[in-house]
């Protein structure tokens, strides 16, 4: 966090307890990191990394970071005292590389992710990038590799309504998942895990 423990607001401190009771599957390694300090007077981040027997053998990856920022007065462009700011980074089969629609496609998928965990959020706004590379000379017997790249940031909303406790764990979640789906990971219903679980850091 970017400010002194004794000075952390204890709504800030409750948000981020909330993250430890996130339903974050499995194959999602989380790593706590520095965040940035010049952005809000308080704020904490998480990388991600997805991890599985299955990507390992497609060759597949990605990986994130998840910034929670709190501003207890407030900033106009959040609409609130809270935002969350998130980043993915995947590796995609050529099939979907090449997919004219891809970036409207990834857009809808945090959308989605962030229905599917119930994360009430307003204000949203991102970026989604495509890159493509293609290897020459010694190299061009490797297969082109395109990469996505989601910028989003949201707003969180208490139940109650503006300035109500936040949970922040359904939108740990919904970026957990985002980054899952980015892969082509199988998506679970509501309840069910797989049985394989791999190592993953603590909140």
């Amino acid at each position: 966090m970017t400010a002194d423990q004794t000075e952390v607001p204890e709504d800030f401190l409750a948000a981020l307890r909330s993250l430890r009771a996130a339903q974050v599957r499995p194959e999602v390694r989380l790593t706590e990191v520095p965040a940035p300090r010049r952005i809000a007077p308080y704020a904490a981040a998480l990388n991600g990394e997805v991890a599985s027997g299955e990507l390992e053998r497609t060759g597949h990856s990605a990986s994130g970071r998840f910034i929670v920022l709190h501003d207890p007065r407030g900033q106009d462009a959040w609409e609130g005292t809270y935002r969350m700011v998130t980043l993915v980074r995947a590796t995609l089969d050529p099939e979907m590389g090449a997919d004219p629609l891809l970036t409207e496609v990834a857009w809808s998928w945090v959308e989605e992710a962030l229905a599917r965990t119930g994360a009430v959020a307003h204000a949203q706004g991102g970026t989604v990038t495509r890159v493509a590379s293609e290897s020459f000379g010694t190299l061009a017997s490797r297969e082109q590799e395109t990469e996505v790249e989601i910028r989003a940031s949201w707003s969180p909303r208490g139940p109650g309504g503006p300035g109500a406790p936040v949970d922040l764990g359904p939108h740990l979640a919904a970026w957990a998942n985002l980054m899952c789906t980015t892969t082509g990971l199988p998506t679970y219903p509501d309840g069910v895990t797989p049985l394989t679980r791999g190592p993953r850091g603590v909140v």
